[in-house]
Protein backbone atom coordinates (compact mmCIF):
# COMPACT_ATOMS: atom_id res chain seq x y z
CA UNK A 1 0.00 0.00 0.00
CA UNK A 2 1.92 3.57 -1.17
CA UNK A 3 1.42 6.23 1.18
CA UNK A 4 -1.01 7.93 -1.07
CA UNK A 5 -3.43 5.06 -0.60
CA UNK A 6 -5.42 5.96 1.89
CA UNK A 7 -7.01 2.92 4.37
CA UNK A 8 -10.11 2.00 3.92
CA UNK A 9 -12.71 3.55 6.58
CA UNK A 10 -14.19 1.30 8.87
CA UNK A 11 -17.35 0.05 8.81
CA UNK A 12 -19.84 1.16 10.99
CA UNK A 13 -21.92 -1.33 12.10
CA UNK A 14 -25.18 -0.88 13.66
CA UNK A 15 -26.04 -0.32 17.43
CA UNK A 16 -28.15 -3.35 18.71
CA UNK A 17 -31.29 -1.70 19.86
CA UNK A 18 -30.89 -1.58 24.32
CA UNK A 19 -33.48 -3.92 25.96
CA UNK A 20 -35.49 -1.82 27.93
CA UNK A 21 -37.12 -3.47 30.85
CA UNK A 22 -40.84 -4.13 31.17
CA UNK A 23 -42.81 -1.30 32.63
CA UNK A 24 -43.82 -2.71 36.48
CA UNK A 25 -47.66 -3.21 35.90
CA UNK A 26 -49.07 -0.94 38.13
CA UNK A 27 -51.82 -2.10 40.91
CA UNK A 28 -55.12 -0.21 40.29
CA UNK A 29 -56.70 -1.67 43.47
CA UNK A 30 -56.20 1.07 46.20
CA UNK A 31 -54.38 -0.13 49.35
CA UNK A 32 -56.17 -1.77 52.66
CA UNK A 33 -57.03 1.22 54.91
CA UNK A 34 -58.29 -0.12 58.46
CA UNK A 35 -59.69 3.61 59.37
CA UNK A 36 -61.53 4.16 56.81
CA UNK A 37 -65.28 3.73 57.12
CA UNK A 38 -65.21 0.16 54.94
CA UNK A 39 -61.69 -1.07 56.35
CA UNK A 40 -62.48 -0.51 60.11
CA UNK A 41 -65.92 -1.77 59.58
CA UNK A 42 -64.44 -4.97 58.28
CA UNK A 43 -61.34 -4.90 60.46
CA UNK A 44 -64.27 -5.40 63.63
CA UNK A 45 -65.88 -8.15 61.70
CA UNK A 46 -62.48 -9.66 61.20
CA UNK A 47 -62.26 -9.10 65.08
CA UNK A 48 -65.77 -10.55 65.67
CA UNK A 49 -64.88 -13.64 63.28
CA UNK A 50 -62.25 -14.23 65.81
CA UNK A 51 -64.04 -14.74 69.17
CA UNK A 52 -66.22 -16.76 66.81
CA UNK A 53 -63.68 -19.24 65.71
CA UNK A 54 -62.25 -19.24 69.44
CA UNK A 55 -66.05 -19.90 70.70
CA UNK A 56 -67.22 -22.71 68.12
CA UNK A 57 -63.54 -24.57 68.64
CA UNK A 58 -64.14 -24.05 72.83
CA UNK A 59 -68.02 -25.67 72.08
CA UNK A 60 -66.60 -28.21 70.06
CA UNK A 61 -63.58 -29.29 72.96
CA UNK A 62 -66.61 -29.40 75.65
CA UNK A 63 -65.56 -25.72 77.00
CA UNK A 64 -62.01 -27.02 78.20
CA UNK A 65 -60.84 -23.66 77.10
CA UNK A 66 -62.60 -21.92 80.11
CA UNK A 67 -59.78 -22.61 82.40
CA UNK A 68 -58.35 -19.59 81.03
CA UNK A 69 -60.82 -17.38 82.13
CA UNK A 70 -60.24 -15.10 84.60
CA UNK A 71 -60.92 -16.34 87.91
CA UNK A 72 -60.92 -13.35 90.68
CA UNK A 73 -58.00 -13.26 93.56
CA UNK A 74 -56.88 -16.73 92.35
CA UNK A 75 -52.79 -16.53 90.92
CA UNK A 76 -54.06 -19.35 88.05
CA UNK A 77 -57.28 -17.18 86.99
CA UNK A 78 -54.78 -14.14 86.57
CA UNK A 79 -53.81 -15.14 83.13
CA UNK A 80 -57.64 -14.46 82.40
CA UNK A 81 -56.67 -10.73 82.48
CA UNK A 82 -55.39 -11.05 79.57
CA UNK A 83 -57.48 -14.32 77.63
CA UNK A 84 -61.37 -13.97 79.27
CA UNK A 85 -62.43 -11.19 76.26
CA UNK A 86 -62.19 -14.15 73.90
CA UNK A 87 -63.75 -16.58 75.78
CA UNK A 88 -67.89 -16.48 76.13
CA UNK A 89 -70.36 -19.30 78.53
CA UNK A 90 -72.54 -19.31 75.53
CA UNK A 91 -73.36 -18.88 71.90
CA UNK A 92 -76.22 -16.40 72.97
CA UNK A 93 -73.62 -14.77 74.91
CA UNK A 94 -71.48 -13.78 72.21
CA UNK A 95 -74.13 -13.00 69.95
CA UNK A 96 -75.67 -10.11 72.31
CA UNK A 97 -72.66 -8.97 72.73
CA UNK A 98 -71.60 -9.18 68.32
CA UNK A 99 -73.39 -5.95 67.60
CA UNK A 100 -71.97 -3.69 70.31
CA UNK A 101 -68.44 -5.27 69.88
CA UNK A 102 -68.23 -4.30 66.11
CA UNK A 103 -70.39 -0.88 65.64
CA UNK A 104 -68.64 0.91 69.29
CA UNK A 105 -64.86 -0.46 68.34
CA UNK A 106 -65.95 0.59 64.65
CA UNK A 107 -66.37 4.33 66.51
CA UNK A 108 -62.98 4.52 67.81
CA UNK A 109 -60.92 2.82 64.71
CA UNK A 110 -62.18 5.24 63.00
CA UNK A 111 -59.97 7.97 64.85
CA UNK A 112 -56.62 5.45 64.07
CA UNK A 113 -54.75 1.79 64.86
CA UNK A 114 -52.85 3.00 67.15
CA UNK A 115 -55.70 4.61 69.17
CA UNK A 116 -57.40 1.47 68.46
CA UNK A 117 -54.98 -0.69 70.37
CA UNK A 118 -53.99 1.69 73.07
CA UNK A 119 -57.37 2.33 74.35
CA UNK A 120 -58.34 -2.01 73.86
CA UNK A 121 -54.95 -2.66 75.62
CA UNK A 122 -55.31 -0.05 78.33
CA UNK A 123 -58.83 -1.14 78.90
CA UNK A 124 -58.45 -5.26 79.05
CA UNK A 125 -54.82 -5.09 81.28
CA UNK A 126 -56.41 -2.48 83.80
CA UNK A 127 -59.81 -3.10 83.96
CA UNK A 128 -59.24 -6.71 83.87
CA UNK A 129 -56.68 -6.42 87.10
CA UNK A 130 -59.29 -4.36 89.04
CA UNK A 131 -61.60 -6.56 88.05
CA UNK A 132 -59.62 -9.65 89.64
CA UNK A 133 -58.92 -7.53 92.68
CA UNK A 134 -62.70 -6.96 93.71
CA UNK A 135 -65.21 -8.97 91.62
CA UNK A 136 -66.49 -12.03 94.13
CA UNK A 137 -64.96 -15.54 93.52
CA UNK A 138 -66.30 -17.21 90.34
CA UNK A 139 -65.05 -17.52 86.76
CA UNK A 140 -65.77 -14.39 84.05
CA UNK A 141 -65.58 -14.64 80.74
CA UNK A 142 -66.76 -12.43 77.73
CA UNK A 143 -65.78 -9.54 75.84
CA UNK A 144 -68.62 -7.36 77.21
CA UNK A 145 -66.14 -5.66 80.04
CA UNK A 146 -64.06 -4.33 76.80
CA UNK A 147 -67.22 -3.14 75.05
CA UNK A 148 -68.32 -1.45 78.19
CA UNK A 149 -64.38 -0.05 78.33
CA UNK A 150 -65.22 1.40 74.65
CA UNK A 151 -67.87 3.50 75.94
CA UNK A 152 -66.42 4.96 78.85
CA UNK A 153 -63.60 5.87 76.63
CA UNK A 154 -65.81 7.29 73.84
CA UNK A 155 -67.74 9.42 76.65
CA UNK A 156 -64.81 10.99 78.26
CA UNK A 157 -63.27 11.72 75.14
CA UNK A 158 -66.48 13.94 74.01
CA UNK A 159 -65.86 15.62 77.80
CA UNK A 160 -62.66 16.29 77.50
CA UNK A 161 -61.70 17.31 74.28
CA UNK A 162 -65.30 19.27 73.62
CA UNK A 163 -65.11 18.18 70.06
CA UNK A 164 -68.52 18.22 68.16
CA UNK A 165 -67.92 15.57 65.77
CA UNK A 166 -66.94 13.19 69.34
CA UNK A 167 -69.73 14.33 71.08
CA UNK A 168 -72.07 13.67 68.40
CA UNK A 169 -70.41 10.46 68.23
CA UNK A 170 -70.24 9.93 71.71
CA UNK A 171 -74.11 10.67 72.10
CA UNK A 172 -75.62 8.18 69.18
CA UNK A 173 -73.02 5.46 70.73
CA UNK A 174 -75.03 6.14 74.16
CA UNK A 175 -78.42 6.41 72.37
CA UNK A 176 -77.99 3.12 70.52
CA UNK A 177 -76.45 0.86 73.00
CA UNK A 178 -78.53 2.77 76.07
CA UNK A 179 -79.51 -0.53 77.42
CA UNK A 180 -76.46 -1.57 78.43
CA UNK A 181 -75.67 0.72 80.72
CA UNK A 182 -78.34 -1.48 82.76
CA UNK A 183 -75.31 -3.27 83.24
CA UNK A 184 -73.60 -1.33 85.29
CA UNK A 185 -75.54 -1.43 88.00
CA UNK A 186 -75.51 -3.85 91.01
CA UNK A 187 -77.18 -7.07 90.09
CA UNK A 188 -77.51 -10.53 92.23
CA UNK A 189 -79.75 -12.73 90.25
CA UNK A 190 -77.97 -11.83 86.75
CA UNK A 191 -75.11 -14.08 85.10
CA UNK A 192 -72.97 -11.42 84.08
CA UNK A 193 -70.42 -9.88 86.19
CA UNK A 194 -71.50 -5.97 86.89
CA UNK A 195 -67.88 -5.30 88.56
CA UNK A 196 -66.11 -6.39 85.45
CA UNK A 197 -68.57 -3.67 83.55
CA UNK A 198 -67.87 -0.82 86.33
CA UNK A 199 -63.75 -1.44 86.36
CA UNK A 200 -64.22 -1.85 82.17
CA UNK A 201 -66.18 1.30 82.32
CA UNK A 202 -63.85 3.46 84.93
CA UNK A 203 -60.53 2.15 82.52
CA UNK A 204 -62.29 3.40 79.64
CA UNK A 205 -62.59 6.93 81.46
CA UNK A 206 -59.26 6.76 82.59
CA UNK A 207 -57.98 6.09 78.71
CA UNK A 208 -59.72 9.05 77.68
CA UNK A 209 -58.18 11.33 80.60
CA UNK A 210 -54.31 10.62 80.15
CA UNK A 211 -55.36 10.41 75.94
CA UNK A 212 -56.62 13.80 75.83
CA UNK A 213 -55.47 16.18 78.23
CA UNK A 214 -57.49 19.60 79.14
CA UNK A 215 -56.16 22.65 80.48
CA UNK A 216 -53.04 22.75 82.22
CA UNK A 217 -52.85 19.41 81.64
CA UNK A 218 -52.97 19.62 77.53
CA UNK A 219 -50.49 22.91 77.93
CA UNK A 220 -47.80 20.79 79.95
CA UNK A 221 -48.02 18.03 77.79
CA UNK A 222 -47.89 19.85 74.84
CA UNK A 223 -44.82 21.64 76.08
CA UNK A 224 -43.12 18.51 76.61
CA UNK A 225 -43.46 16.91 73.30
Amino acid sequence: MSAAEEAPEPQSHPQSPKLRPFPKSESTEPPFEPTSWGGALAFMAFCAAVLWAVQIANAVDDHRLDRFGLRPREVDGLWGVLTTTFLHNSAWQLISSTGPFVLIGWVILLSGMRTWLTVTGFVIVIGGIATWLIAPNGLILGCSGLIFGWMGYLLARAYFTRRILWIVSAVAVAFFFSGLFAGLLPSINSKSSWQAHVCSFAAGIVAGWLLHPRGARAEKRTSLS
